[in-house]
């Protein structure tokens, strides 16, 4: 019996070292055990695999870092994972060889994540980054070499000590290397790490100037003539009409249900939301005694469904269809932020505007701007 999932997320948590900000789930060195810890996800898709669709449209495989994960170990999982449309692997810069660009693209992976974060040395030390500007090119050169034309680059805005200037230096570093895709996300340290308490008085001074580097890298990345169609991400229009858009991200964005396999993933499945332990030791323990890992479950009421499928759903440049979250949105705040230039009724062909319901929501670049303050607005 065939599942309806089509889209996959495989964690590999191992990693060189732990950046000070990070609160991903990782797993530091341990080559000896990269061996079992594949084999426990594949005896977990083996456990899960009649959820997924004989065909699937996405997978991910995120961490951590994966290009960490020993290279015949990793092309032993790539091989054994189902066929997908789009094939995403996330890499750092150091550990991207030629031989690895190419074990990555002969065993079917089409799209890059690459961890730039940023092109100054001085930032990159604060971040705990190995990786320089230069083998940040570099590696972007061996997988262009690879064959590979869909990659993505990551960058971080709002990092202690970083200025306008340094931003603006950072994008244009970007965008001479003519990514296919860009994600710029605001640095989020958490509460209590070690990042925050080294620079938690930066860190409120960064705070405040995030909307002003947030409207920099929409501004300069839409005059590069890039699409912005999600609140952090950003594409070029190919000439050739491809879709460069994360289509494994799209998913989440939309509401689909996904299967996440390995510590720490998470999966939403038939109205219920998954969290598999993030303990190595467990996991690998449960799995390899044939058993499904510790997980937590958490139900997904209709209710919460849709605020989910607003809040992520206004995150994107396309309009939401109202019909199934209208009970969610508070009328008299869509009427109020139309008035106001913040969000746009989009109705269909032949439809009345009347109706709660009717046709599908976006938000303006002035609302997009605002973004969850806005989402919040209209969420009843």
């Amino acid at each position: 019996m065939s599942g309806s999932i089509r889209h996959l997320y495989v964690h590999l948590p191992f990693c060189a070292h732990r950046c000070g900000y990070c609160d991903f789930v990782t797993v530091v060195g341990r080559p000896g055990q990269h061996a079992a810890y594949v084999d426990g996800l594949l005896a977990e898709l083996a456990l899960e695999r009649e959820l997924l669709a004989p065909e699937l449209e996405t997978i991910f495989l995120g961490g951590g870092t994966p290009t960490f994960t020993q290279p015949r170990e990793l092309e032993r999982l790539l091989t054994t994972l189902p066929p997908a449309t789009e094939v995403t692997v996330e890499a750092n810069p150091e550990t991207v060889t030629p031989a690895l660009a190419a074990l990555l693209r002969r065993n079917g992976v089409d799209r890059i994540s690459l961890g730039a974060q940023s092109f100054q040395p001085r930032l990159l030390a604060v971040l705990d980054r190995v990786a320089g500007p230069d083998d940040v090119r570099r590696a972007f050169y061996h997988l262009g070499d690879a064959g590979f034309d869909n990659i993505s680059l990551d960058l971080i805005y709002g990092i202690p000590g970083q200025r306008p200037s340094d931003l603006d230096a950072d994008i244009g570093e970007a965008l001479a290397l003519r990514p296919e895709h860009l994600s710029c996300y605001e640095l989020e340290a958490k509460p209590g790490t070690r990042f925050t308490h080294a620079h938690g008085a930066e860190l409120h001074r960064q705070a405040e100037a995030m909307e002003d580097y947030f409207e920099r890298v929409v501004q300069t990345l839409l005059g590069a003539g890039y699409r912005w169609y999600e609140t952090a991400n950003f594409c070029r229009v190919d000439p050739r009409g491809r879709d460069l858009r994360s289509r494994h991200n799209l998913a989440y964005w939309r509401g689909r249900d996904y299967l996440g396999l390995g510590i720490g993933a998470v999966s939403t499945v038939s109205g219920e939301r998954w969290r598999t332990t993030p303990r190595l030791g467990p996991y690998l323990a449960a799995v390899g005694a044939g058993r499904r890992p510790l997980r937590e479950i958490e139900p997904l009421p209709d209710s919460v469904q849709r605020e989910e499928r607003v809040m992520l759903g206004l995150r994107l440049d396309e309009p939401l269809p109202l019909e199934a979250v209208a009970t969610s949105l508070d009328p008299g705040a869509l009427a109020r932020l139309e008035r106001l230039g913040l969000a746009r009724r989009v109705l269909g062909e032949g439809e009345a505007p009347a109706g709660a319901d009717a046709g599908a929501v976006t938000l303006t670049t002035r609302g997009r701007l605002l973004g969850d303050g806005v989402t919040a607005d209209l969420l009843a």
